[in-house]
């Protein structure tokens, strides 16, 4: 995702510009300190106190021009028009969260109105388009059969917690999105869809996810055939997870 997140930001912005970012949901805030070393001013709303404690903790280990590149929000993510202007934000990052939100169109208008025109929405969701995938691989037919009936954005279970950027705890509900039904969204709210990628294609295609590589030329070797099947169909369809970039008009 960190590929296909760089990727747009250099098709879309000059190079060296520095951008101001709004990171919703930073989780333990990989992406915002890593946005933080590369120049730009990142702002992070977490509402999960522990999360907010561990970023800090980060954050204090990392050299004074980087701390303060990073502003660090304690609220919930449907408040940003509480704590920002309208159009204050080149870039806004909400990765992980749809997952955890039953109506999320009104977070995702107020994550719009907070993009400057030109701006990029970056979003990872569940991918709601292949829900019957992975019970079927497991033998859980019934699980199956109910999948194939879910409608746009549906609750499943996690096998395992997220990618580390806001952990679901075991047995936990979490929602998944279809990319037809978010694509209307979008437009709905001014930030069309201007591309998309699988994330996930093949690692999480088995219960509890498949074994990582044991050495390093064979991690490289994963994380290419990754990427280039999360930006090729049939492939990205099938990932676990999606991300989404829109561009607001």
């Amino acid at each position: 995702m960190t590929r296909q997140l760089d990727e747009q930001i250099a098709g879309r912005f000059p190079v060296g510009q520095r951008l101001r970012v709004l990171d919703v949901g930073m989780g333990r805030g990989a992406q915002a300190l890593r946005l933080a070393r590369a120049g730009h001013a990142v702002t992070g709303v977490e509402r999960d106190p522990q999360m907010v404690a561990v970023v800090r903790e980060a954050l204090a280990a990392q050299p004074e021009g980087v701390r303060g590149r990073v502003r660090v929000v304690e609220g919930d993510g449907r408040d940003t028009g509480v704590h920002f202007l309208p159009g204050s934000f080149d870039v806004v990052l909400c990765h992980g969260v749809l997952m955890h939100i039953e109506e999320p169109d009104p977070l995702l208008a107020g994550l719009a109105r907070m993009l400057a025109p030109g701006g990029l929405l970056s979003l990872l969701v569940r991918n709601g388009d292949t829900p019957a995938l992975r019970p079927a691989l497991t033998g859980d037919w019934a699980g199956t059969l109910a999948a194939l009936d879910t409608p746009a954005h549906t609750p499943r279970i996690p096998a395992a917690p997220e990618h580390g950027e806001s952990p679901s705890r075991p047995g936990l509900e979490v929602w998944a999105d279809r990319l037809g039904s978010l694509t209307a969204t979008l437009a709905g709210i001014g930030a069309p869809l201007h591309t998309w990628y699988g994330v996930r294609v093949f690692t999480d295609l088995t219960a509890g996810g498949t074994a990582l590589p044991g050495t390093p030329q064979d991690m490289v070797a994963l994380l290419a055939a990754e990427d280039r099947a999360g930006r090729t169909d049939p492939y990205r369809r099938v990932a676990a997870l999606l991300h989404l970039c829109g561009v607001r008009g």
